[in-house]
């Protein structure tokens, strides 16, 4: 019989972003509030709330805030540090919206 010669694949991924890094748990918990946002509203209602930056500037310290008094939101029952990354995820995609169409 004859001997398979041991072969280690290569993969040239070192400077690729890893997306293995993010915590599952917690950006499930991410998921589960812009799941609720979009039975709520709709799918990607965000994206046409007026004066975004401000409106979810806002938004995020209310529930920054909140956090500090208890960790569930009072409507949702989910994490107010959840409810506040999703606002920041909001607008950070919005500024790089905003980047991408300046150039």
């Amino acid at each position: 019989m004859k001997e398979i010669d041991s072969v280690i694949g290569k993969k040239y991924d070192d400077e690729k972003p890893r997306y293995c890094l993010i915590p599952e748990d917690a950006l499930h918990e991410v998921v589960r509030v812009l799941t609720y946002g979009a039975q709520k509203y709709s799918d990607d209602n965000w994206k046409n709330v007026p004066d975004l930056q401000s409106r979810y500037k806002s938004a995020a310290g209310r529930h920054e805030y909140l956090s500090g008094k208890s960790d569930f939101d009072d409507e949702t029952g989910l994490y107010h540090l959840a409810h506040k990354i999703c606002c920041d995820l909001f607008r950070l995609q919005d500024k790089i919206n905003g980047e991408r169409n300046a150039k």
